[in-house]
């Protein structure tokens, strides 16, 4: 008997719909995404072999430069709404929406309570020629720090997974470090996490031994 003959059937498959969505969902999360806010200060972290990364949210963080200037920052737009709002109540600061709203979506701040306004009434690079950016004080006469320690807690509501962290430069002097760990510990933060670059662990040590096993 003669062999019948399939017809063939096209296997070309329209794409149109799917690019179409493709591009839709891309110029979406264009629109959508928030970048994070540059950092006023930038600082050079010494090096230690530790593994652990640093969380992305929950976190309170103190960034320190080499001249002893402190940042706070503090990452969730409700909890800092709720901080600066704080804030502002108890220290009758007579903040705007706007510069509230400046505190809310910005990046770290460094500056004395009694110049916030001014400071969050002010772009980055205004605030910089202005000289407000002379950082958090800390010492003993004017602990500032302990303030926004204890206001940032108090706006994480008891947030069992909040972290504290200090990132400092490796040319920070030592006595502004020890000022802002005996903050801690008069505030009874007794866990806390120093920011660092990670370096390789030198060869022969359990660290090393761990790595290559891995």
């Amino acid at each position: 008997m003669p062999k019948v003959k399939m017809p063939r059937k096209s296997t070309l498959v329209d794409m149109t719909a799917m690019c179409d969505v493709a591009f839709l969902l891309l110029t979406f999360f264009m629109l959508a995404t928030k970048f994070k806010p540059d950092e006023p200060v930038t600082v050079v972290t010494p090096s230690s072999i530790n593994t652990k990364l640093l969380p992305d949210s929950d976190v309170i963080m103190l960034t320190v430069d080499k001249d002893g200037r402190v940042f706070f920052s503090m990452d969730g737009q409700p909890k800092r709404q709720q901080l600066i709002q704080d804030l502002n109540s108890q220290y009758k600061l007579g903040l705007t929406d706007k510069e509230m709203n400046n505190f809310i979506i910005g990046a770290s701040v460094g500056t004395e309570i009694k110049n916030l306004k001014s400071y969050l009434s002010m772009k980055p690079e205004e605030r910089k020629k202005a000289g407000l950016e002379v950082g958090i004080p800390s010492d003993s006469a004017n602990n500032e720090v302990a303030v926004w320690i204890e206001y940032a807690r108090s706006a994480q509501g008891g947030n069992p997974r909040l972290q504290y962290c200090v990132k400092a430069d490796n040319q920070t002097p030592y006595p502004k470090i020890k000022d802002i760990l005996d903050t801690f510990k008069e505030k009874k933060i007794q866990k806390l996490n120093l920011v660092t670059n990670l370096e390789a662990p030198p060869p022969g040590t359990a660290a090393a031994e761990a790595r290559d096993e891995h």
